[in-house]
């Protein structure tokens, strides 16, 4: 399945999102990528990676995000789960669930539960190699147009992801021993 098919048909050709969504979802893949090859040991599955990957952030044009072109009216927060739904509904469950459970290191019922997300309560962690490879990637590059193409440091991150918790913190650590920075 070729992913820009799906982007094709959601996100119309010259929009603020569509541009966006490829070009943080390319950055993604290829970090994903590079991290796959960094544990090839473990035979990760890398043509999902890379379809997975473009993916991911398939959601955000539902939510109300004006400055990268999105003019939905779901909370940002919600667009994993968003885009879960859709690429269910397109037939692509594994794709599913990584972007169910790309957001932060992965939300628990209990996450969901006391920061009040309006999603539904159910663990939304990543559990494959292949999912916490591309939640792990995904963290190294943000969509503010303004710093689009800059590696986020690792430090930056850790210490925003770490605002939510030490388990939070220390699961990215985890990542980064794992799969490199």
């Amino acid at each position: 399945m070729n992913p820009f098919k799906l982007i094709d048909k959601y996100y119309k050709q010259g929009s603020r999102a569509r541009y966006m969504l490829i070009e943080h979802s390319r950055l993604v893949t290829q970090k994903a990528l590079e991290m796959a090859r960094r544990v090839k040991h473990l035979n990760p599955d890398t043509e999902f990676i890379r379809r997975a990957a473009m993916l991911h952030d398939i959601g955000i044009m539902f939510t109300n995000a004006p400055g990268i072109g999105c003019f939905g009216e779901a909370d940002y927060v919600c667009h994993g789960h968003l885009g879960a739904d859709l690429l269910k509904k397109e037939g692509l469950p594994g794709c599913a669930r990584v972007c169910e459970t790309h957001v932060g290191v992965g939300l628990s019922v209990k996450d969901i539960m006391s920061q009040r997300i309006p999603i539904p309560k159910k663990d939304m962690v990543p559990t494959s190699l292949e999912e916490q490879i591309i939640c792990f990637a995904d963290k190294f590059f943000s969509k503010n147009p303004a710093t689009l193409y800059e590696r986020r440091p690792f430090e930056k991150i850790k210490k925003e992801i770490s605002c939510y918790g030490r388990k939070k913190g220390e699961k990215l650590e985890e990542w980064a021993r794992l799969f490199g920075r």
